[in-house]
């Protein structure tokens, strides 16, 4: 429907809601509205320079893909023992080195947060992945109790692995997510007026 121009000068000027873009409006009182940021961006400047600083970023950058490569390995033995009923000594090895590279990346980790962000765990830009990590590391925690007390069968022993793994497998996509938002943080960081990438301020 046509709104005739003196109304629709009427109502832009008794409008005041700030939904106007989500509603379709791109004006608000004649003038463009502003694009407000979706989020924060991961890092300040002097938590970027914090990060570049600290030598666990390498150690973590080492870490991650070491510990993905070890499940990829571990998540085929496992699969292979609950296919054929053999190969339960390498499974169950596999699985206690995946855990023991998960605590050394946890406690780096938070190493490497409190170096950027002033806190072991729960940093407000990790927050989230830190809380899912504390179930990872809990269904790990849990696998080597069960079958370092042989308390349930090893068939259950090598589904609470794969729990385990499953929730790995989550909370690494949530840093790779995280991991992405940085560059492109990093990116819009050193654009230039234009918006084209160029030099930092």
């Amino acid at each position: 429907m046509l709104t005739p121009r003196p109304v629709q000068k009427l109502i832009d000027s008794i409008d005041c809601s700030p939904w106007g873009i989500a509603c379709g409006r791109a004006t608000l009182h004649g003038k463009t509205a502003p694009r407000r940021p979706l989020r924060q961006p991961l890092y300040t400047p002097e938590e970027r320079a914090r990060r570049d600083a600290s030598r666990w970023t390498l150690v973590q950058g080492v870490l991650a893909p070491l510990q993905f490569v070890v499940f990829l390995v571990s998540l085929g033995l496992v699969l292979t023992y609950l296919s054929t009923g053999e190969g339960l000594a390498a499974a169950t090895a596999s699985i206690v080195v995946k855990t023991l590279l998960l605590y050394t990346i946890m406690v780096t980790g938070s190493l490497w947060e409190h170096d950027v962000y002033g806190k072991y765990l729960f940093a407000r830009p990790f927050f989230w992945e830190d809380v899912f990590s504390m179930l990872v590391l809990a269904l790990h925690t849990l696998y080597l109790i069960v079958a370092a007390a042989a308390l349930v069968s090893p068939r259950t022993q090598m589904l609470i692995a794969l729990a385990a793994y499953a929730a790995y497998v989550v909370n690494a996509a949530q840093f790779v997510m995280k991991l992405r938002a940085a560059r492109r943080d990093g990116a819009l960081a050193s654009a230039g007026p234009g918006g084209r990438p160029g030099f930092a301020q």
